[in-house]
């Protein structure tokens, strides 16, 4: 089977070779022609070059879906009138099978150039009414429902995020009108695609059209993501729309069911916001739509779920980055809801546990924590006794943490956080001289609350960054005196 997907894979790029083009080869086509042919012969056909006056993903989509044929690109990348197909056998007459394949592939280019002659003739915004009898959930309404809340809320974000206002809401009114064409009754994957050709021809901006096009990216892993601020608008409000509101009818995804595919939606998100560089306070999006279902019992109350739904999509998302999970649980001890700092921290983090003092500090962090988990009375300290440091070391770590203190608070209110993990990889030696040198559990009270309350401090510092203590680099061994 492999051999023969390979063969008919290369005689295919072959006969496009040959035409002086590049052949469409889809995976799922491939396989199931492979499937159906034992002795595989590949065959070149051609269809009247008029119907390339209707949308190519369309006519690539009949194609394919209805014929198993690999279209032809020529080299210019633009669809030639030419396909090529896959017999299962070697005929005496090539030509009467291709005439016979070339007969069947015209009436269903046919067919998809007169529903495109035929919706055009009614604009989107005359079929957004259609809408109406359409059920997008039955607890959450029907499309247009959902477009009514997409508009408002793709307005709020277009706000936030910098983009026009109106054109992002004239695209989210449109998004859903091409469903109730018959472009898109005969090929479903023409949604979007098809609102975007109708939309330029009804003399919508190209803005407009091309948010309409991309709100769907990205359909799976590895896509393309929306590329106009218009259309990362109304991509957001779209998914953060169902996203809210499935969670507020209780329809969330558990164990392996995710019948509304919210796992990809949700990583759809984050990748739109954290590639695209989207500065957006993402929580504040998802109040937002909550808003939204007030006719919704408690709607307003999943906002914490949804977003901890969102949050765990990023450790298998790091993951395949060679990024570990103790890392992303280190970076949001701290509240964030801006992916795009939660995404400069988390690789600040990292770069950081890659450097030579990482091993210590991470061993310093996690003694330390342990020490004041043991000490409940640390807790009701206020502040360090300058005073009371009467060892030089815990001297020298006071006063570098104090002048760390102030830089660090620098570096991270100007997003960088890579100069406030630099500011605390700083302090690597004094902090290896304090627990060399200072006997932290002294007799005295006074003074064992003290350094006490100087670590306190110490994890402080470290923790408006992330929590070092959970971070998993396997330690230089630190002597630590008790």
């Amino acid at each position: 089977l492999k051999q023969r997907k390979t063969l008919i894979e290369q005689q295919v790029q072959a006969a496009a070779d040959k035409l002086g083009g590049r052949a469409l080869i889809d995976a799922a086509v491939l396989d199931e022609v492979t499937a159906l042919v034992e002795w595989p012969v590949v065959l070149t056909g051609h269809f009247e070059a008029h119907f390339l006056d209707v949308p190519a993903e369309a006519l690539i989509l009949s194609m394919q879906k209805h014929q198993r044929y690999f279209p032809v690109l020529d080299q210019q990348g633009q669809l030639s009138p030419h396909f090529i197909t896959v017999a299962n056998i070697e005929s005496r007459d090539p030509a009467k099978v291709i005439a016979g394949n070339e007969r069947v592939i015209r009436p269903r280019l046919s067919d998809t150039a007169f529903f495109f002659a035929n919706d055009k003739k009614t604009p989107l915004i005359d079929r957004v009414e259609a809408l109406r009898s359409v059920i997008f959930e039955a607890k959450l309404g029907t499309l247009w429902d959902k477009t009514q809340r997409v508009q408002q809320l793709a307005q709020t974000l277009a706000q936030t995020v910098g983009a026009d206002p109106d054109a992002a809401s004239r695209a989210a009114q449109l998004s859903k009108a091409d469903l109730v064409s018959s472009m898109v009754e005969e090929l479903d994957a023409m949604q979007g695609i098809a609102g975007y050709y109708y939309a330029l021809h009804d003399g919508e901006t190209e803005d407009v059209a091309r948010a309409i096009k991309e709100h769907y990216l990205p359909r799976f892993a590895g896509d393309d993501l929306p590329s106009t601020p218009t259309a990362i608008v109304l991509a957001l409000a779209d998914r953060l729309d169902t996203l809210v509101g499935i969670f507020a009818i209780a329809k969330a995804p558990t164990g392996s069911k995710d019948p509304f595919a919210l796992r990809r939606t949700a990583l759809a998100i984050l990748r739109i916001v954290i590639e695209k560089q989207v500065d957006i306070d993402l929580r504040d999006g998802l109040v937002a739509a909550a808003q939204l279902f007030r006719y919704i019992k408690g709607a307003a109350d999943v906002v914490d779920t949804v977003w901890a739904y969102l949050l765990d999509r990023l450790e298998p998302w790091y993951a395949d980055q060679g990024i570990h999970s103790d890392i992303i649980r280190a970076v949001m001890v701290q509240p964030l809801t801006r992916p795009v700092q939660i995404d400069a921290r988390i690789k600040a983090v990292y770069h950081f546990s890659q450097t030579a003092v990482a091993p210590a500090l991470i061993a310093a962090n996690k003694r330390v924590a342990n020490l004041l988990a043991k000490e409940e009375q640390v807790t009701a300290l206020s502040a360090v006794d300058p005073k009371q440091l009467i060892d030089a070391a815990e001297q020298t770590l006071y006063q570098q943490m104090k002048a760390a203190a102030t830089d660090v608070e620098d570096a991270l209110a100007q997003g960088d956080d890579k100069a406030a993990l630099t500011v605390l990889a700083g302090l690597h030696d004094s902090v290896n001289a304090f627990f060399d040198h200072v006997r932290i559990m002294a007799d005295d009270q006074a003074l064992r609350y003290n350094r006490l309350a100087l670590l306190q401090q110490l994890r402080q510092l470290f923790l408006a960054v992330a929590d070092m203590a959970l971070l998993s680099v396997d330690p230089v061994h630190t002597k630590v005196r008790e």
